[in-house]
């Protein structure tokens, strides 16, 4: 994210998940920029003005003709470093496609010299109608920021494609967007990104398993993705989707997340170890359902080591690729520090990102807050060392940073 505040244009056009517009404004204005909201005549059918107002610190603009002394269709946009539109209907797309500025925020999109930024939500047969990808691709060519759509509910008993993605994902990326080494810094690369839980079955109904939710890696995955790289990504139980246009492969048990691992590695430029493996495995896993007994006191299960992922990752023969690790550790501050350095050089990893967990933070929860350590390669026993907490997808990306 930008250091200085920055100048945000936030248009919201007529579709239900207007909404949700209320938490992208939310979110700039939290990290001290100046936001105009910029609401089409159809948007105030579905949020109203005094919420627009009262959460942007500022008066909402609509009328093309309002305060025409001061050229307001034109000044918004050339002051604007950034033009996030969302969401972004059909409409909307089609008019900025081919240049329409039949309102204000036309206007804006037009005379901004800022980045834009359109977040699209509609129906699924309008997302995949040709004219609209057609309209998305040129937008994209003309360097266009698209975030989104997510696949979820939609209006009435609809599901599919073309909901409008989540606030946090909207601000994450226009924040990278706005830089062009971050906009492209990943272009032409190829990573491979594992995560969530793994379980172990006893049985064929219980399993030794974790509490991590997948939530950090798939963003991770997503941060590579708007970043230009080819994501591959690897996965075990996850309480969250994988984002659409990303190769995903399951891996349910250690075992098969070691076979995967290893045999996509070899293949790509950065491998990101973020899945939660299991330590343990029982030494033998029942065909059957293991019945509670009355006459027995307890049963006692034997625990056998699995084999450490990211360990082989590293010991590979020729590696070119970059390895990262996770460290979810219960540690705090400088034995945080203390543990991840350890296992930075334990592991044979190039990076390792340490993140603080507990009952209540990290695991399960939409924020995280890591350590990331990168060894220096110039200066041996030595490493760069940077804190990063917020959201995941900003986590993710400012992880991404430290790689690139």
């Amino acid at each position: 994210m930008e250091s200085r505040p920055l100048r945000i244009v936030v248009g919201v056009t007529g579709g239900i998940a207007a909404y949700k517009a209320l938490g992208v404004i939310r979110a700039f204005v939290s990290d001290g920029h100046d936001v105009r909201v910029v609401a089409t005549e159809a948007a105030l059918e579905f949020v109203g003005r005094a919420s627009l107002e009262a959460l942007s610190r500022n008066a909402v603009s609509v009328g093309l003709y309002d305060e025409v002394a001061s050229v307001k269709h034109v000044e918004l946009g050339q002051s604007a470093d950034l033009v996030v539109v969302a969401p972004a209907t059909a409409n909307s797309i089609a008019q900025m496609a081919i240049g329409l500025a039949p309102n204000l925020l036309g206007n804006v999109v037009l005379a901004t010299s800022g980045h834009v930024v359109v977040a699209p939500a509609m129906h699924t047969e309008m997302w995949s109608n040709e004219a609209t990808r057609e309209n998305i691709a040129r937008l994209r060519s003309r360097g266009v920021t698209v975030v989104g759509p997510d696949s979820g509910a939609l209006t009435g008993d609809d599901v599919g494609v073309g909901r409008m993605a989540e606030p946090s994902e909207i601000v994450a990326v226009s924040y990278a967007a706005l830089s062009e080494r971050d906009a492209a810094s990943l272009e032409g690369r190829r990573i491979l990104i594992s995560g969530g839980g793994t379980r172990e079955p006893i049985d064929p109904v219980r399993f030794i398993g974790n509490r991590s939710s997948g939530a950090q890696a798939v963003a991770l995955a997503r941060a590579a993705q708007a970043r230009g790289a080819q994501v591959t990504f690897v996965y075990a139980h996850l309480d969250v989707d994988v984002p659409i246009g990303i190769e995903a492969i399951p891996a349910v048990t250690a075992a098969q997340m070691l076979e995967e691992m290893l045999r996509l590695a070899p293949d790509n430029d950065v491998v990101i170890m973020a899945a939660a493996v299991a330590d343990y495995r029982v030494d033998f896993v029942s065909d059957e359902k293991l019945k509670k007994s009355r006459s027995e006191s307890g049963r006692t299960l034997t625990l056998v080591e699995t084999t450490d992922v990211l360990s082989s990752l590293a010991a590979m023969p020729e590696r070119s690729f970059t390895l990262v690790g996770f460290a979810a550790e219960t540690e705090r501050g400088n034995e945080l520090l203390a543990l991840a350095r350890e296992k930075l050089q334990r592991k044979g990893c190039d990076v390792i990102v340490a993140n603080e967990v507990s009952w209540s933070t990290g695991i399960g929860t939409t924020h995280n807050e890591v350590t990331i350590l990168k060894k220096n390669a110039s200066s041996s026993g030595s490493e760069k060392v940077v804190r990063a907490s917020g959201d995941k997808l900003s986590v993710a990306h400012r992880i991404l940073d430290v790689l690139v």
